[in-house]
């Protein structure tokens, strides 16, 4: 079976797109979820060095031997693997330009990741009203994609951005985490879609999940100083790695 390696739910963006890929489309797998360290000899260092994982970072699929890393490539990866499965649009030239946003988000919109990392069980309206005003770059990006978002569901229909669900709504999921968290405005009908994300069982799921783990990471809490210390370095299963 499958084996995907994955950081705190609360926190690991990239964790969460192959997880929901995976999950939408009902693909079996184990899930090793490993808790976030930047500590070299943490248990999450030493866990990925023990299956071979090259960069020591989450994601990371596992198939009978073959490690694959990198979330995009995970991805691609699902939708050979699961050929009669539609992870990507069916139509050619949907499933180029699903492959460009998510290639465009997988190099880009830096200001908004940088700005408003992904924090599930966190509401921070204040610090998404102050990163607006003051970082120019998140309200581009955000432009950015609700421009993106609003021209694909005109173009297929919705309710989904290609008509279906694909790995490109996948893709932008943390984007949709992140907007709630941080109260990011968006035109009503994109706001519609964003809300549609979250709704979607596999990432009602996620959510929960993340609520649950009550793990407080403070290098990946730019905004909050509070919360319990991080729990015990514990090995597979509890301990992970910075995942950008």
């Amino acid at each position: 079976m499958l084996q995907l390696y994955i950081g705190n739910k609360n926190y690991s963006s990239w964790s969460l797109r192959p997880w929901l890929v995976l999950k939408a489309f009902n693909l079996p797998f184990h899930e090793i979820k490993l808790r976030l360290s930047q500590d070299p000899q943490s248990a999450f260092k030493r866990t990925l060095a023990a299956i071979g994982a090259p960069t020591g970072r989450v994601p990371v699929l596992v198939d009978d031997g073959l490690l694959v890393w990198d979330t995009l490539a995970i991805c691609e990866y699902l939708a050979e693997r699961f050929e009669h499965e539609p992870l990507w649009p069916q139509e050619a030239a949907a499933r180029a330009r699903a492959r460009s946003i998510c290639a465009e988000m997988h190099a880009g919109f830096t200001a908004l990741r940088t700005h408003c990392p992904m924090n599930i069980e966190a509401d921070l309206p204040e610090v998404g009203r102050r990163v607006l005003a003051q970082e120019a770059g998140v309200a581009l990006d955000l432009a950015r994609i609700a421009g993106m978002w609003g021209e694909l569901l005109a173009e297929h229909g919705g309710p989904w951005l290609f008509g279906a669900f694909s790995i490109a709504d996948a893709y932008f999921a943390p984007v949709c985490s992140r907007i709630q968290t941080y109260h990011l405005p968006l035109p009503p009908d994109v706001a519609a879609y964003q809300q549609r994300v979250l709704a979607h069982p596999a990432m009602q799921a996620w959510m929960a999940q993340a609520r649950a783990e009550h793990d407080f990471i403070d290098f990946d809490e730019p905004y909050r100083t509070r919360g319990a210390a991080p729990a015990a370095d514990a090995g597979a299963g509890s301990s992970a790695a910075k995942d950008l």
